[in-house]
């Protein structure tokens, strides 16, 4: 309640006051503090140039999940430039043209803008492109990364800083191969992993008759031990009872999570039915694109587990919003990452940022997904590649995504038809 004087000082009056005096101090006025220097940051920064760069791998022979193989290893690298000298790159899926929509329709209403205007131009990218997450992801990234050099802060400082300056790392391997039985090849690379220091590593299934698959995940089990945490991925290979079937015998053999055993494409029908059904946490979502389509699976808690990709869903603000509004429904949120080392350090940066699941002191904690099959745009591209200590990579410190980038290897792989 304002108090009137005998002079009848009213409301308006006060605050006009209050502003008036907040301006002298601001002004240096007499018989006033000096204002603080204000925080140096670039003020005329511009966007000169956005640049894709589809990059493109032969392998020596075909790989994949259980629906798919492929003996090519792709992505698509996006480079923006200022006026400035500096630049930020971001990675994602040239997937169903998203190559032509950054081109075509997102470069336009970037050139000539400030980067630092991060959270304006975040929202016109969406409007351009009918919602398009793989595409704005890919500028997302970027943005940050070049917002973060030129504020001279990681992307983690950021949002306020980290909460933690290492994570657990889990292996995404043992590929189905052609030419090669999973009987011997997979325990072999289980084992090879341990010895590497990986504490976690994630196994693929579903490609054969389920008796023969549950028998080389036994195998895996055997080989590894009881301390090494396994995960596996059906990649959409099975349909609801057998996969109920499936995760039951999983539980059995102490397996951490079900990764998307039904397929995706029918927007994740029949996984809330799934995860009712087991007691395995069930994880999917690396194909959800936006915080949108994230919130109709959260309420419907299609998955234990919620595994939105920085470089297809919107980029690092949207997986981190979607993560805290997992975080309301306890559904752990562990974000899908599977390319290259662009991908890797967003995600880095992204997990350093999620808190603990839990207040408890032995709470899991979030892991990253770590491709280690053949893969040049994880290992060639950048200068200073990650190292595994005690099945952990610590998070990058530098500007932005805290990677330089060798722009020789980019320009090595890029494919010749598309330059």
């Amino acid at each position: 309640m304002l108090v009137r004087s005998s002079g009848s000082l009213d409301r308006r009056a006060f605050f006009q006051g209050a502003a008036a005096a907040g301006l002298t101090i601001a002004a240096g006025g007499p018989g006033t503090a000096q204002a603080a220097d204000p925080v140096q940051r670039p003020s005329a920064l511009a966007i000169t140039r956005v640049e894709t760069f589809p990059l493109i791998h032969k392998l020596p022979r075909a790989e994949g999940p259980s629906t798919a193989m492929s003996a090519m290893r792709d992505t698509l690298l996006v480079k923006i430039s200022t006026d400035s000298g500096l630049h930020g790159w971001g990675e994602t899926a040239d997937v169903g043209g998203t190559r032509g929509i950054i081109e075509d329709h997102l470069r336009p209403l970037l050139l000539g803008k400030n980067p630092l205007n991060h959270r304006k131009l975040w929202r016109e990218l969406w409007g351009a492109n009918f919602g398009d997450g793989r595409a704005v992801a890919a500028i997302d990234i970027a943005l940050h990364d070049l917002r973060g050099k030129a504020l001279g802060m990681s992307v983690a400082e950021l949002y306020g800083g980290r909460l933690r300056d290492s994570v657990p790392v889990y292996a995404a391997a043992m590929n189905y191969k052609e030419g090669l039985d999973p009987e011997t090849q997979f325990p072999a690379e289980a084992a090879a992993l341990a010895k590497r220091g990986f504490r976690a590593m994630k196994v693929r299934t579903g490609r054969f008759d389920m008796r023969r698959d549950l028998a080389v995940l036994a195998k895996i089990r055997e080989t590894v031990g009881p301390n090494i945490r396994l995960l596996t991925d059906g990649n959409g290979a099975f349909t609801l009872p057998q996969a109920v079937r499936f995760g039951k015998e999983l539980e059995k053999l102490d397996f951490y999570f079900f990764e998307e055993p039904l397929p995706q494409g029918l927007n994740y029908a029949g996984y809330d039915e799934l995860t009712r059904s087991l007691d395995i946490a069930v994880a999917g979502g690396e194909v959800l694109d936006s915080r949108s389509s994230a919130r109709d699976h959260i309420v419907k808690r299609s998955f234990d587990v919620i595994q939105p990709d920085p470089t297809l869903c919107g980029g690092i603000g949207e997986v981190l919003f979607i993560a805290e509004m997992a975080r309301l429904f306890s559904v752990q949120c562990l974000p899908h990452c599977f390319a290259g080392a662009i991908a890797n350090a967003a995600t880095l940066q992204l997990l350093s940022l999620l808190p603990p699941f839990t207040f408890g002191y032995s709470s899991d904690e979030p892991m990253l997904e770590y491709d280690v099959n053949e893969n040049p745009f994880r290992d060639e591209l950048v200068r200073d590649p990650l190292v595994l200590e005690n099945g952990r990579f610590h998070i990058p410190t530098g500007p932005g995504l805290g990677i330089e980038i060798n722009e020789e290897v980019v320009g090595k792989y890029r494919t010749k038809s598309n330059s």
